[in-house]
């Protein structure tokens, strides 16, 4: 197993948009927090695209992640995930790999589909071919970044003898798919990418994991395994009980602004789209009903996050036994905390990302490595 890493996820949500001034106020507000980060010991920051959604605010994580490379000087950062079917592949591949040359090689990038429907809608995409135009698009990327050259016929692109530039400065970009199926967990497994995780329950995490790694193992790639990504809901205070005071009602509450079904997209003439829970039919496959039933649980009772690992609550020390035991449980190197539970207010958050930084990585610092 791999060292620890710790990292920051940070969803910049529409709630904040909604409270502030301008979108300047918030994106200052967001830089400050990776430079703290950067300065307390966390390895790496993330962000989400998100279209037409108040989900999340980064509709550009190239341009605000070049801002991120220009404020911090070690820290590593990405999208997790940039949305790919919203991109021409040739230009996402020159636009991330600039930003792999104006940070020296800091960049980790986050491949993802999407799973709401209205959000393809509303720029005329079909949502039901996100699939194979991602994986078109990833051929493309990947050609970008280790050809220099792209000639390229398929059912979505066409490029012809395409010379895209920069190269990248790292050889090569790590490339992760956030990945929750079956067979989108084979296909990280087949193309050899790290791979992420964030919203099931350990058990269901770690069975996901153990598939990954096994399928990864079937195709005999050889060198080193992938990294693993898992993200969860954290909240770090002196005390168990004052950490349970301060986040019940935010964990309880985190999905409300945003919640599938409702808030400001219900009130579109679109809306979430053609199925109540915003991913069209594939809202029905049983992975994603399962995870459908997860969100719900979690919105009823407190005690369910808990147990279930969907947030983890209490002191430093407490924090501390709760990643090391699930760890054993799933076997993932890299730990992105969501500090920003719903609509948590930033003196809260701030003190949880501090006490995580100076008080809960180092206790990771000194492990035992057997990769």
């Amino acid at each position: 197993m791999r060292k620890l890493d710790f990292g920051l996820w940070d969803g910049l949500g529409g709630y904040e948009m909604d409270q502030s001034a301008t979108a300047a106020e918030v994106y200052d507000r967001h830089i400050a927090l990776a430079e703290l980060i950067e300065r307390i010991g966390y390895h790496s920051y993330w962000i989400i695209e998100h279209q037409n959604s108040p989900v999340g605010q980064i509709t550009s994580p190239s341009v605000y992640l070049t801002a991120i490379a220009a404020h911090t000087t070690t820290l590593r950062f990405g999208a997790m995930v940039w949305q790919i079917p919203f991109h021409n592949p040739l230009r996402l591949a020159e636009e991330v790999a600039m930003l792999d040359n104006l940070s020296h090689g800091r960049v980790e990038f986050g491949s993802g589909i999407g799973v709401h429907e209205h959000e393809f809608m509303r720029w005329g995409l079909d949502f039901y071919k996100r699939a194979p135009m991602s994986e078109e698009a990833m051929k493309i990327i990947e050609m970008a970044w280790s050809k220099g050259e792209v000639t390229y016929k398929g059912d979505f692109w066409t490029f012809d003898e395409a010379l895209p530039a920069p190269m990248p400065y790292q050889k090569p970009i790590p490339i992760w798919a956030a990945a929750h199926s079956p067979a989108a967990l084979d296909y990280a497994a087949k193309h050899n990418y790290h791979v992420a995780q964030n919203i099931d329950t350990d058990e269901n995490i770690a069975k996901k994991f153990d598939y990954f790694r096994s399928q990864w193992r079937s195709y005999n790639h050889g060198g080193e395994m992938p990294r693993i990504f898992l993200q969860r809901h954290v909240h770090v205070a002196e005390t168990d009980e004052k950490a349970h005071e301060e986040a019940r009602q935010y964990v309880l509450n985190a999905r409300d602004a945003n919640r599938v079904g409702g808030g400001k997209i219900a009130e579109t003439r679109i809306g979430w789209g053609t199925d109540a829970r915003g991913m069209g039919t594939d809202g029905h496959r049983p992975d994603d009903a399962e995870r459908g039933r997860v969100f719900r649980e979690a919105g009823q009772s407190y005690e369910f996050s808990i147990e279930n690992g969907l947030a983890i609550i209490g002191s430093p020390e407490t924090v501390i036994k709760k990643i090391q035991a699930n760890r054993e449980l799933m076997g993932y190197d890299l730990f992105c905390a969501n500090h920003q539970i719903g609509a948590m207010p930033p003196n809260l958050v701030e003190k949880s990302v501090k006490l995580l930084g100076e008080e809960v990585i180092p206790a990771f610092a000194n492990e035992p490595v057997n990769v």
